[in-house]
């Protein structure tokens, strides 16, 4: 199966790729850098920017299957930013499946689509997105504009699903998991709310064994086609406990200092609004967005994927945790 990964070279997009070429497909992987890993899986990459419509066409010739994992994440910075990869580029990877016939579209976005500020509990698909008004940082609303469009695309000799999975974590990450460590050796981690909120969370490979077990489902009358499906670990974890074992893992001390919910979201808006007058560079070390995912319970239900693509764990929380844990002893040297 010839297949193709935008994003390829990126945290998640990576384990996919490698994951197609250990059971032995073809792979083109779609990246704005050179990626010495890539090379040593001999993969095709075709360098070039999501934006770029013509760039996304060519690298969707002959695919059988697109994996469109490129995005830009995070919670601050400016509309055009996040609208122009995660909106506009993913308008240009639907319309060069359509160029080239490519049958099947799988689409990374991300559970933050339908988050409300309410706390979500074994939550399912069946929950609606929230008025695009109401979005606390432009990174969900652009990705859920996305999700809508890659939905509606289904049809016409174009197979497309939607996968939501929830806090990827794991080796070679560089965003999530570096950031909380930074946060607790410069002594700026603080618990937000009272300790006792859960979460889902998703092992990187089990993400990618997702994206791969929904592509082999996916077809013009699957169960799976024009819909969207949460994926995590089965269980939901005390979002602060998981994150002291982590910092225990890598021999630093648990999360000692706290601040109230309201606090952290007082706080949050208090320095948006800073930021945005200022035109400060960076990020606000806290936002409305970031206080309520670390104060409110957010866990999902994975009985759809489930039932209607089959998707299993590949890897148990335990181990990914020891596989993890070199990398955390580095970073927080």
């Amino acid at each position: 199966m010839k297949c193709v990964v935008t994003g390829g070279g990126g945290f998640l997009g990576l384990y996919i790729v490698e994951q197609l070429r250990e059971r032995g497909d073809d792979v083109r992987a779609f990246c704005r850098s050179a990626y010495p890993r890539l090379d040593e899986l001999g993969v095709e990459t075709q360098r070039g920017d999501i934006r770029d419509a013509d760039s996304v066409a060519d690298a969707c010739r002959d695919a059988d299957v697109v994996f469109h994992t490129a995005a830009v994440p995070g919670v601050w910075g400016p509309w055009k930013t996040y609208y122009g990869i995660n909106t506009v580029g993913t308008r240009n990877v639907i319309a060069g499946c359509r160029t080239h016939r490519v049958a099947k579209l799988v689409y990374t976005s991300s559970p933050s689509v339908v988050f409300d500020e309410k706390p979500h509990e074994n939550v399912d698909e069946t929950y609606p997105y929230p008025p695009d008004s109401s979005y606390l940082c432009h990174y969900p609303h652009s990705k859920a504009v996305a999700e809508r469009e890659v939905l509606a695309a289904n049809g016409e000799g174009l197979a497309t699903v939607s996968l939501r999975p929830h806090l990827i974590w794991g080796p070679r990450d560089n965003h999530l998991v570096p950031r909380l460590i930074a946060r607790a050796k410069s002594g700026r981690l603080r618990r937000v709310g009272d300790g006792t909120n859960r979460i889902s969370m998703t092992y990187v490979e089990n993400a990618a064994a997702a994206h791969v077990q929904a592509a082999d489902a996916l077809g013009e009358n699957a169960a799976c086609a024009g819909k969207a499906y949460f994926i995590n670990e089965p269980e939901p974890v005390n979002l602060w406990e998981w994150i002291d074992e982590l910092l225990q893992l890598a021999d630093l001390p648990p999360v000692r200092k706290s601040i109230s919910a309201k606090a952290a979201w007082r706080v949050g808006s208090v320095l948006e609004s800073v930021y945005r007058l200022l035109r400060l560079p960076g990020e606000p070390p806290m936002t409305r967005f970031v206080a309520s995912q670390l104060s409110s319970s957010h866990f999902y239900s994975t009985d759809g994927a489930v039932c209607d693509f089959g998707y299993k764990p590949l890897v148990s929380v335990e181990e990914g945790m020891r596989r993890l844990e070199p990398e955390l002893k580095n970073m927080a040297q």
